[in-house]
């Protein structure tokens, strides 16, 4: 597994949480969950949902689900 780390201008750091660099290291964290992971009970799958509650993706496998949160959301954040 890799991580990707934007540097902003003001100092603030932009990234996924992976626990492959240790970011406690670095001072005080403030994580806030890009998406939310959540079952559904009637279609028995795992769907992905943007803040606003749109759904992104779904899969029977939540680690399905958290690994194509990782690509994607790296995806976008490189490109931000």
């Amino acid at each position: 597994m890799s991580a990707t780390l934007c540097f902003l201008p003001d100092g603030m750091v932009k990234g996924l949480y992976t626990e492959v660099i240790n970011l406690q290291a670095l001072g005080q964290l403030k994580v806030e969950r890009a998406t939310s992971i959540e079952f559904d009970h009637t279609w028995q799958v795992w769907r992905v949902f943007d803040p606003e509650g749109q759904m992104l993706y779904c899969s029977p496998s939540r680690k399905v689900c958290l690994e194509w949160e990782q690509k994607h959301l790296t995806w976008v954040l490189k490109q931000s």
